[in-house]
């Protein structure tokens, strides 16, 4: 094991000086930073700026015991932090704050995140995982400013996995899980129940975790009083502090942010505690100063008055910091031994100074070269097409006329210029079409790659592998299936581990994983708290560092919890870090229909717009279920699956290949063939549909029925469409409410697979009411489709065009 800062600090006073000299020389950089930062943006260079300026001198003692393989989970307020651990340089600052959509330049998310919003790249450049033990790891910052808890858990707990799992190529993410994961949060954040949930979580797991609060007295205008039960968050969480000899709780430390010799004694007892403990510890830092307030979108002198103005310049961070460097001073064999003069001191500022007005000159320069770039590569193709319509003359005396001049406005000129001269077929307008399409294709790169994996790895590679039966194959309950399914996971993947409500002891309510703790044991098969956000986030930290998570969810219905964390977390990972970041979390859950309001609703619709970036996964039985399982298993992309609730106990036959094959993510399966009409649907649904087809084809109807299977990504050989053309009509049915689920299905099949040049009747969506299904199985049927309801409105649809063939039932 690693030894603790705490044990390690015997050095010469020479190199105690140093290490003082190079904290303040990079506080001082990080300080211009700010102050160079605010100035850009006010001077109309980037759009908004908001820095960390005031919290140099704890987040300079917190990097001191940052060590490889460590991680860190935060917000847009760490950048000293960043600089101390070589995972931020001036001009990558700099880049980030004018929207740089390079890689190079700005390796946290390419330009795609605002300012301070910090992140290391995992993966290479095919999308596997590099060495993450040989590096300090900063996963992906998000604005929403408790929103990085829950992924703080979990990736604390793969530390605590780390120590009894081994795989092929753990040693890659782990070494025998002595890393730390570390946490930052303004204190105003402490209000949120993401906090809350994840401390109450990390101090019951007994994870290693360090979560700083950086606790300047307001959330950006309101006091802190304002914020929480008691304004000292520390007394709040008296009540989490350990007790000597039991195994819960954290520990925590209480530090001033302008104190450097008590940060470093804070940050080494919280790394002796998390790592060689394994020990959650909150560090409240207190007493911060934010010198220019919270953001470029406002002035503090709104809110502050000038007794506290005056007291955060007295006691200002930096300034408290020469203060210490200038009064310190020891006897060392009869010598009296400083660090520093005043004009020392001095330099180092004029320095610090002189660093960042030159890296921000040079990201500028970088940033502005690829506009110039553009704009001569594009200008003399418009100016060509002068002569063919007089409007373009125009056009290009105002694009002259920007002061500033930014791509969009490169684009906005082509367009204009090849929409005035649209119809004309000329050498010059088919160079300025040529040029257009090369550098959409380039820009469409650098502002909509990687929403999904673009790996080798990606769902849509992973082959197909057809469920074998055989005269043997029993049949048996699904749930059983889906167990046995699980047991060849787990056999086959050790990295692989399933956590949730009930998961564990008593193998899931539905006993999908009955036997599978007492065969594996309780670190893969685990039971959680009634805690869905730190659930998920439990699969989110874990995924990040190489494990494959599987988070169960209990019902369907309780998603609700995670939404958050799936929207703002999960679905943009490898967006918001163009590639350099992956989190292939498996969420698994179970609904539809069965009784009562929060046992049976069908939030899909909700799911699909709030979660672009996660497949969503929607099996009609247990066998599909187990496959999907398989199938992403292989990938490196997030899903979520949705097992049918009523279909646990329902009769399936069991493949003989379980753990083995697979159901392609976007592809279709037509179920029942026919020639009238195309009845689309998934999940518990399809059931009803099957049956509603049976009675449909007594009345003279020919049902076409088609399962989904996979909502996103969505019927991706355009199988349905070929479905409509045969048939000519379209009837869409969900459970989920009118214009959800079923409104994106229609906007799939009619607008991307443009069958509406196939129809012969209007099409139709047959979707639940806009309630909760009310209690039991009568709630079932006046609340969602029935078969009866499915057979009658289509049956109208044949009315409508014919009827004397089909005379109408009322």
């Amino acid at each position: 094991m690693q030894t603790t800062y705490i044990e390690t600090q015997q050095i010469s006073f020479q190199d105690f000086k140093n290490q003082i000299l190079e904290d303040y020389r990079l506080g001082k950089i990080s300080r211009e930073m700010s102050y160079l930062g605010r100035r850009e943006v006010l001077t109309g260079k980037a759009k908004f700026g908001i820095f960390g300026d005031g919290k140099e001198l704890p987040q300079l003692a917190m990097a001191k015991v940052f060590r490889n393989g460590d991680f860190r989970s935060g917000y847009y307020r760490d950048q000293t932090f960043a600089l101390a651990v070589d995972a931020l340089s001036v001009e990558s600052f700099f880049a980030q704050l004018y929207a740089d959509t390079s890689v190079e330049r700005e390796p946290a998310s390419a330009g795609r995140q605002m300012n301070g919003h910090f992140a290391t790249r995992s993966l290479n450049e095919d999308g596997s995982w590099k060495d993450l033990t040989a590096q300090k790891n900063i996963s992906s910052d998000i604005s929403p400013t408790a929103g990085q808890m829950p992924r703080l858990l979990g990736l604390a707990q793969a530390s605590k996995v780390y120590k009894s799992v081994k795989f092929e190529g753990s040693e890659k993410f782990s070494k025998d899980g002595n890393e730390i994961a570390f946490g930052t949060i303004g204190d105003a954040s402490t209000a949120e129940g993401h906090f809350w949930e994840t401390l109450n979580a990390a101090c019951a797991l007994q994870v290693p975790m360090i979560v700083s609060i950086w606790d300047d007295g307001y959330g950006i205008s309101v006091p802190t009083k304002n914020q929480r039960a008691k304004a000292d968050i520390a007394e709040m969480l008296s009540g989490f502090q350990r007790k000597e000899g039991e195994n819960q709780g954290c520990e925590i430390i209480q530090v001033k942010a302008w104190d450097y010799p008590s940060l470093l004694d804070a940050y080494a007892r919280a790394e002796h505690f998390a790592r060689t403990e394994s020990i959650p510890v909150v560090v409240h830092v207190i007493e911060v100063t934010q010198p220019q307030g919270h953001s470029t979108s406002g002035s503090h002198e709104r809110y502050k008055n000038e007794e506290r103005l005056s007291w955060e310049a007295d006691f200002d961070g930096m300034v408290k910091f020469k203060e210490w460097i200038l009064n310190y001073s020891i006897e060392i064999e009869g010598k009296e031994e400083v660090i520093a003069s005043a004009e020392e001191l001095d330099a180092i500022d004029e320095e610090a100074k002189k660093i960042v007005k030159a890296g921000q000159k040079n990201a500028w320069e970088s940033y502005q070269k690829t506009i110039t770039d553009l704009v001569q590569s594009v200008l003399p193709l418009v100016e060509n097409l002068k002569g063919q319509n007089a409007e373009i003359e125009t056009y290009i005396a105002q694009f002259n006329k920007l002061v500033s001049k930014a791509k969009k406005d490169i684009f906005h000129l082509t367009r204009k210029a090849l929409l005035a001269t649209r119809g004309t077929n000329s050498a010059e307008r088919t160079q300025l079409m040529q040029k257009y399409n090369e550098i959409f294709e380039v820009e469409k790169d650098n502002y909509s790659s990687h929403l999904y994996s673009q790996s080798q790895w990606k769902a849509e590679n992973v082959k197909e592998v057809q469920p074998v039966f055989s005269d043997s194959s029993e049949e048996v309950d699904g749930r059983v299936v889906v167990r046995n399914n699980f047991d060849k996971i787990f056999e086959k993947y050790p990295e692989t581990l399933v956590f949730g409500e009930d998961a564990g002891n008593i193998g899931d309510v539905n006993q999908g994983l009955e036997g599978m703790q007492e065969k594996y044991g309780e670190v893969r098969v685990a039971d959680t708290g009634i805690r869905e956000a730190t659930i998920l986030g439990q699969g989110i930290g874990m995924a990040m560092r190489g494990l494959r998570p599987i988070a169960e969810i209990q019902y369907l219905d309780y998603i609700l919890y995670c939404l958050q964390g799936m929207s703002d977390d999960l679905a943009t990972v490898q967006y918001r870090t163009k590639g350099g970041q992956k989190a292939p979390v498996i969420i698994r859950t179970r609904g539809h229909r069965l009784e009562g309001v929060w046992h049976s609703g069908s939030p899909m619709a909700g799911i699909l717009n709030l979660s672009k970036g996660i497949l969503v996964l929607v099996p009609r039985n247990l066998t599909k279920a187990a496959g999907f399982y398989n199938t992403m298993l292989q990938s490196d992309d997030p899903a979520v699956i949705v097992e049918c609730l009523n279909g646990y106990r329902l009769k399936e036959k069991q493949p003989d290949n379980l753990g083995e094959f697979t159901v392609p993510v976007g592809k279709i399966e037509v179920t029942k063939e026919g020639k009238d009409v195309t009845l689309v649907t998934y999940g518990s649904t399809w059931r009803i549909v099957m049956d509603a087809a049976e009675q449909l084809e007594k009345l003279g109807i020919s049902s076409e029925v088609i399962d989904v299977q996979s909502l996103i990504p969505f019927d991706l050989t355009s199988e349905i469409a070929e479905s409509v053309k045969k048939t000519n009509r379209l009837v869409v049915i969900d459970e989920d409410v009118e214009g959800g689920t079923s409104a994106f299905i229609l906007q799939q099949i009619l607008e991307k697979q443009k069958a509406f040049r196939f129809l012969d009747s209007d099409p139709l969506t047959i979707a639940a009411n806009d309630h909760r299904p009310a209690y039991a199985s009568d709630g079932d049927y006046f609340s969602k489709p029935s078969s009866d309801d499915m057979v009658e409105r289509i049956y109208a649809m044949f009315n409508e065009t014919n009827p004397q063939k089909y005379p109408a039932i009322f």
